[in-house]
């Protein structure tokens, strides 16, 4: 049903592979609103309860088409298409109440790195290279890259990769906080579905609050984040989930949660 992506399901995760491997998975307008259709489908569907982007052939995604700006012309309001674009699959993303590991492998550039960023994890190949690369081409990082990238590493060091563009291997990614585990390249889709099926059979409505708190940590004070906690924990604290959580601590067994 897609042409720019591939989309799967299995053992409650969704699997969204950007699939335009001779462009280095770069976004022209059909892959923009292929994603935002494959993300729509992902959340709206109970089964689901995580979800994986990864890119095929040599790497994750090298960003914009710039193929495709170049037929805008001098004239184009890159503003506007970010609207149209990255900006309404970002929201989706950050609203989804279910769990987004990217898996990363090749090249993570420009906004195909602030679409990794926007993943709640990411997981990547030791292959793996990731660079703000914005400013090669005389842009400002978009796609939500300045919100999240100061979040992960700290303003000083994401101005610096914002300002000078420079690319990062996996490993130096990893002691920066920009990735959550590096694995050899051959172990990459083994790790990331094994990282994924644990979050998928995890109490999905617990990670959901979880994930709406935390966002909104950074802009709230204490007393706005004790009352999100408390209503939080009302809704998972009537769920069939914790009820089984409790069951099972009594019973010395693990859990099996049903995302209920």
């Amino acid at each position: 049903m897609f042409e720019t992506i591939l989309y799967e399901t299995q053992g409650g995760v969704a699997t969204v592979t950007f699939n335009r491997p001779k462009a280095f998975n770069a976004f022209n307008m059909k892959m923009h609103e292929e994603a935002i259709q494959a993300m729509d489908q992902a959340v709206s569907d109970r089964e689901v309860r995580c979800i994986v982007l990864k890119g095929s052939g040599k790497g994750f995604s090298s960003g914009a088409d710039l193929s495709v700006s170049r037929e805008f012309g001098a004239e184009a309001d890159y503003g506007k298409i970010l609207q149209e674009t990255y900006n309404p699959l970002l929201m989706r993303m950050v609203e989804a109440d279910k769990p987004i590991v990217a898996a990363l492998h090749g090249p993570a550039f420009g906004a195909g790195l602030s679409v990794a960023l926007a993943c709640d994890f990411r997981i990547a190949s030791d292959n793996a290279s990731l660079s703000m690369a914005f400013v090669n081409i005389g842009l400002v990082p978009d796609a939500g890259a300045t919100f999240f990238l100061p979040r992960i590493v700290g303003y000083s060091r994401a101005l610096e990769l914002a300002m000078t563009g420079r690319k990062l291997d996996a490993e130096e990614a990893y002691t920066m906080g920009l990735v959550n585990r590096v694995v050899p390249a051959e172990e990459l889709d083994a790790a990331v579905e094994e990282y994924a099926r644990q979050l998928a059979q995890a109490p999905t409505g617990a990670l959901a609050g979880m994930k709406r708190n935390f966002l909104k940590s950074f802009e709230n004070d204490l007393p706005t984040l004790l009352e999100a906690e408390a209503r939080e924990q009302t809704v998972c604290g009537r769920s069939g989930d914790h009820r089984e959580g409790v069951a099972a601590f009594f019973e010395k067994r693990l859990p099996t949660f049903k995302g209920r």
